[in-house]
């Protein structure tokens, strides 16, 4: 399949690029001018684009697209609904025009109902408001809502569902191997997943 990802150059885009150009896929990197593309497999197609400017062509061609972008923590409100909630919906509203069949979002543990005393509270209403305009599309969807992320390789030990413990963490190569589990599996469709890893 031919997989567009928003955020490919990202500390968890990048591993979930290794591991579909791994798996037999063709990744199609969405990367601006400013990114560093060092890093992207030589299998890894290319895509000039940004987030905040989307071009109605960015999915031509693409069976799927995968979310995994993120504005970071360190940046304004207005640059976070700008990426993880606008730009999010602009792609999902491209997609569905574009004739891709599946959207896999990386979301977050509580985007679902965002804690008034979270210091989170804007950057998870923003994801909560593109995780309902996806599942409110035609399009199949697979929502995946890790706990905290770290930098560590995949251990193949996770956790999912109403277990997880949202203390907890998640490992980012366990993450970019459900999210390209996510793009190829059936049995993801339509699903909304918290997860952890089973340190």
């Amino acid at each position: 399949m031919q997989i567009l990802i928003a955020g490919a150059t990202g500390n968890t885009g990048l591993r979930l690029t290794k591991e579909l150009a791994k798996r037999g896929h063709t990744p199609v990197a969405m990367v601006r001018e400013s990114s560093d593309t060092s890093g992207l497999p030589k299998e890894a197609v290319r895509v000039k684009a940004d987030l905040t400017d989307l071009d109605p062509s960015v999915t031509d061609g693409c069976d799927v697209v995968v979310f995994a972008a993120g504005s970071g923590g360190d940046t304004s409100e207005e640059m976070t609904d700008k990426v993880d909630r606008d730009g999010a919906i602009s792609l999902i509203d491209i997609a569905e025009k574009g004739g891709v069949r599946r959207f896999v979002m990386l979301s977050s543990v509580g985007a679902d109902n965002p804690p008034e005393d979270s210091d989170l509270k804007h950057y998870l209403e923003a994801k909560h408001a593109a995780d309902e305009h996806l599942i409110k599309s035609s399009l199949e969807y697979a929502i995946l809502r890790p706990v905290h992320l770290t930098d560590d390789g995949p251990t193949g030990k996770v956790l999912l569902g109403d277990d997880v413990d949202p203390n907890a963490k998640a490992a980012r190569g366990d993450v970019a191997q459900l999210l390209a589990d996510a793009a190829e599996k059936a049995d993801w469709r339509g699903t909304v997943t918290l997860m952890q890893t089973a340190y």
